[in-house]
C-alpha cells in the first residue's frame, strides 16, 4: 500500500495521545493551590508520593507550553558549575557547613547577622541563629549547643566542620571549642570563592524565597521568626532537586529508600497501564547517591548532583 503523503490527509491518533480529560487534569493540578508556584519537576515527584501519576514530567511541560503556562519561576539565574576538597559523607551528622549572611535591619548600612548549619548528606538545616553582631563566641555557643543535641561526641567518627575563612570562623574561641568538641576543621581555599558550595546555595535559595520581605526586618525578632518559618518549610516541606525531590529531613531520617521505592513502584504501574507511552524506555531513576562530596577531587567532579 502507498502511504498517503497529503498534509491535509486524515490520519489516525497516535495511541499514546492524552486524551482531553487528561490534559485538563495536569492544567488543573498545576493550577492548584499547592502547585502553582512550583515547576513540574516538583509536582510530579509529589503525586507519585500520594500514588498518583497523571504523566511525565516531560509532558506537564508540554502540555503547559502549549497551553502557555510554562513561566519560569523564581527569580534567580541558574548557578554555575564549580570544580568543588575532600571529605565525603554517607550518612548524617558527618560533614556539616556553615556560615554567615547578613539580613537588612531599619537602621541603614546596619545589619542581622544569620549564623546557619546545614547537614551536607541531608541538606537539612542543623541549626541557626540571628544576631546583631558577627562573633567566635555567638558561632561556638551555637556549634557547642549543636553538637551537644545531635550526640556528635558518641560518634565513631569526627564530625567534620567546614566553613569560609571569616573572623568568626577561625577565631581563637571557635578552635578552641571545636578541638574540645572533637570536631575536625575545614576551611575554604585562600580566594576561592565557591568552595562553600551547600551554605552558598542554602543562603541563595533563602533570599529568593518567596515572602523573603523586599523592605529590612523592622527588628531582630522579626528576623528570627521569619527564619523560623523558612527553617521549618525548607527541612520538612521543600522537595530538594539534590535529593530526587524529598525533602531534607527526610533523607535525614533515614526515610529515603522507602519513599524512593514507592515511587518506583507507582511509575512502573503507570507504565503497565499504558505501556505505548513509555516505548522502549524504562522509568524514571529514582536512586540516590549514598555519597555526597564537599568539594571532590576532580576526578569525581563530574558525579557531583544540585546542591541548590
Amino acid at each position: 500500500m502507498i502511504p498517503d503523503n497529503r498534509k491535509n490527509a486524515d490520519r489516525p491518533e497516535p495511541a499514546n495521545k492524552l486524551s482531553d480529560a487528561e490534559r485538563q487534569a495536569i492544567i488543573d493540578v498545576s493550577n492548584s493551590e499547592r502547585f502553582k508556584s512550583l515547576p513540574p519537576s516538583q509536582i510530579v515527584p509529589a503525586l507519585a508520593d500520594e500514588g498518583e501519576y497523571l504523566a511525565s514530567e516531560r509532558t506537564f511541560y508540554r502540555v503547559l507550553h502549549e497551553a502557555g503556562q510554562q513561566n519560569r519561576r523564581g527569580k534567580a539565574a541558574r548557578p554555575n558549575r564549580h570544580k568543588p576538597t575532600s571529605y565525603c559523607a554517607t550518612g548524617p551528622n558527618q560533614v556539616w557547613t556553615w556560615d554567615i549572611t547578613y539580613l537588612r535591619s531599619p537602621v541603614r548600612d546596619q545589619f542581622y547577622y544569620l549564623y546557619l548549619v546545614i547537614d551536607i548528606y541531608s541538606r537539612m538545616i542543623v541549626t541557626w541563629e540571628v544576631h546583631e553582631v558577627e562573633s567566635a563566641e555567638y558561632a561556638s555557643e551555637m556549634i557547642t549547643k549543636a553538637c551537644i543535641k545531635r550526640g556528635i561526641g558518641a560518634m565513631e567518627s569526627p564530625l567534620v566542620l567546614h566553613s569560609d575563612n571569616g573572623s568568626a570562623m577561625k577565631g581563637g574561641t571557635m578552635l578552641s571549642t571545636l578541638q574540645s568538641l572533637g570536631v575536625v576543621t575545614s576551611f575554604s581555599r585562600p580566594r576561592v570563592s565557591d568552595d562553600n558550595p551547600y551554605s552558598e546555595a542554602i543562603f541563595r535559595t533563602l533570599k529568593y524565597r518567596p515572602g523573603y520581605p523586599r523592605s529590612p526586618f523592622a527588628d531582630l525578632e522579626a528576623a528570627r521568626n521569619w527564619v523560623h518559618g523558612f527553617t521549618q518549610w525548607y527541612n520538612e516541606e521543600h522537595k530538594h532537586s539534590g535529593l530526587k525531590f524529598l525533602t531534607p529531613a527526610q533523607r535525614h531520617r533515614g526515610e529515603a529508600n522507602e519513599l524512593l521505592n514507592n515511587r518506583k513502584e507507582v511509575y512502573e504501574l503507570a507504565k503497565q497501564r499504558h505501556p505505548e507511552r513509555w516505548g522502549k524506555r524504562s522509568t524514571r531513576d529514582w536512586n540516590l547517591d549514598c555519597e555526597v562530596w564537599l568539594n571532590p577531587d576532580r576526578s569525581i567532579t563530574g558525579q557531583q548532583k544540585e546542591v541548590a
